[in-house]
């Protein structure tokens, strides 16, 4: 890309584009992205996160730009904490599918994210424990009935085996207006028809009246895919699968040895 820093905006991933599965932030990762927004760059993030998740994972990273949030069913202002959008699916549905599951799955836990990223555990498991305790969660226990409305996503987590067969499982029944993504090889999602990070990141444009096609998208997983496509330019992480790769304009290295930061590198110098 070819265009002044002040005209382009970065929308990065989090979990293992930004900081690394042991929730490390590469120093490398920041100083660049300190230096891209110095020099008049838009930087921000787009996560399956909760606000309250995203901040704590990127503690200290310059954001000026809305951040998507909840796989997309939030945007919120990163300074202010205010929610600017947010979409939900049909509670009824998702119970719905939630007994399902349960009821073929009966190990399986199981997580609501509802109003402005709260957190219901609905089952708990040692994957829900571990996502809980690996993002410093705050959390609620509550049976099914008892979640309140306004549901954002619903999670299942479990071993990359029980992942599978309740993906597989899901695969052949049908609920109004849901849609499962797969976010982790721990992690199954249900999310609202047509909302993610790319309707997002076409909403935030809108929003600030900025072009599309000035946006740079940089994810490492399949829930990002969308969003690669809907960028005008996008990297896929070093350590992303092949079709996450594929779906992406050009690939940078692996989380773990700063590949956002590299790529930010090559995108000052080309744009200065």
């Amino acid at each position: 890309m070819n265009k002044p820093l002040e005209n382009l905006l970065v929308v990065c991933d989090i979990d293992n584009t930004l900081v690394t599965a042991d929730m490390e932030l590469p120093a490398c990762n920041l100083e660049m992205i300190r230096l891209f927004c110095a020099m008049g760059g838009r930087f921000t993030l787009a996560t399956g996160r909760t606000p309250a998740s995203a901040r704590t994972a990127a503690a200290g990273v310059p954001v000026n730009a809305p951040v998507i949030a909840c796989g997309g069913g939030l945007i919120f202002d990163f300074d202010t904490g205010e929610v600017i959008s947010r979409h939900t699916l049909d509670s009824r549905q998702g119970a719905r599918l939630v007994a399902d599951v349960l009821e073929k799955f009966p190990d399986t836990g199981v997580e609501i994210m509802a109003g402005d990223g709260d957190i219901y555990i609905v089952q708990s498991s040692a994957y829900t424990d571990k996502h809980i305790r690996d993002e410093q969660l705050a959390c609620r226990y509550a049976p099914l009935e008892e979640v309140p409305d306004g549901w954002l996503k619903i999670l299942f987590a479990d071993r990359p085996t029980g992942v599978q067969n309740i993906a597989a499982f899901l695969q052949n029944r049908s609920y109004a207006g849901l849609v499962p993504v797969m976010t982790n090889h721990i992690y199954f999602e249900i999310m609202p028809e047509n909302i993610n990070k790319a309707a997002a990141l076409r909403e935030i444009c809108q929003n600030i009246s900025f072009p599309l096609a000035n946006t740079v998208a940089i994810g490492d997983y399949y829930n990002d895919i969308e969003l690669l496509k809907a960028a005008g330019h996008s990297v896929a992480m070093g350590n992303a699968p092949a079709e996450v790769k594929m779906a992406a304009s050009e690939t940078t290295g692996d989380c773990r040895e700063g590949g956002l930061a590299s790529y930010l590198y090559r995108l000052i110098k080309q744009n200065t």
